[in-house]
């Protein structure tokens, strides 16, 4: 679609900003990127943190980069949070405390994330319900928030947002069969073990510990469990499978929650898919001018 438009595409990707992690984020090729500019790529190491709020900044400006040059950005990825602080904006919350998060992260690393998420309960109900006990990131940043303001990180997001503004949208979803999409989920995971998964992981592991951010991710987590002999390789491969099917079960849950989507039926004849998906953007872009460029505020 940015060849056939003219445009540059912004990832929306929460894994594909780390360096290395090539495989298991199918980031795309150095040969794809020649062809077509891409943003929002390997911008962090795996150890290092990076926010929504990071993405939000980033993103924008690159957005309006990509406009400057009169060409059309084209935004593509699932994650949708991301998305969201893109488009709609994020709350003006205090900034990280690298010495308080120090000290959260060591109480996780001994104690598991469960057990800031039972303190997190105490102080901030609403937020706990909302984040999962597994999300170590996300309970970590509740905290901090509440232990640097006093303030629930509930009642921060209750306050206006900035919008982006300058641009307009149209917002395209693939909508696979559930058994089809579950199938191309189990080759593309077989693919990726066949490819150096494994190897990519056993890589990362040597200059970053297992408890880092990034290696919790579907696929790195899994393969951190083969490389201790906590499981065997085709175990690791199957609960890779599962946990992926689960996460596109979410993607499609909180995607289809939004009103503005065009969804277009995913089949095996991508010519087809193609031009169906560019037809939309035809009659899009022929409704309006390009974004008008406005300098990020």
């Amino acid at each position: 679609m940015a060849g056939e438009f003219g445009g540059e595409i912004v990832s929306c990707d929460a894994l594909q900003v780390y360096r290395a992690m090539d495989i298991g984020t199918a980031k795309p090729t150095p040969e794809e990127r020649s062809e077509i500019p891409h943003h929002m790529l390997d911008l962090r190491d795996p150890g290092d943190d990076f926010s929504a709020g990071d993405y939000q900044r980033l993103a924008r400006e690159a957005l309006h980069a990509i406009a400057a040059r009169g060409r059309l950005p084209v935004v593509t990825g699932g994650t949708g949070f991301y998305l969201k602080a893109l488009i709609d904006g994020l709350f003006e919350g205090p900034a990280r405390e690298e010495a308080l998060r120090e000290r959260l992260r060591r109480i996780i690393s001994r104690k598991g994330a469960g057990r800031l998420h039972m303190v997190l309960r105490k102080v901030d109900p609403r937020s706990a319900e909302r984040i999962s006990v597994a999300d170590a990131a996300r309970i970590l940043r509740a905290l901090e928030v509440y232990f640097l303001t006093g303030r629930q990180l509930s009642s921060w997001q209750s306050q206006p947002r900035l919008a982006l503004h300058g641009f307009r949208w149209l917002k395209l979803g693939i909508a696979w069969p559930r058994d089809r999409l579950y199938d191309r989920i189990n080759s593309r995971v077989d693919r990726m073990y066949r490819e150096g998964l494994v190897e990519e992981c056993r890589a990362i592991l040597r200059s970053h510990p297992k408890h880092c951010h990034a290696l919790k991710a579907i696929g790195y987590r899994q393969c951190s469990v083969f490389l201790d002999g906590g499981c065997t390789l085709e175990q690791a491969m199957d609960h890779t499978r599962q946990e992926t099917r689960r996460y596109a079960k979410r993607q499609l849950t909180w995607f289809r929650s939004l009103p503005d989507i065009i969804w277009i039926e995913g089949e095996e004849d991508f010519e087809r898919m193609f031009a169906i998906a560019s037809q939309r953007i035809r009659e899009w872009l022929s409704t309006g001018a390009l974004p008008t460029i406005r300098q990020p505020e």
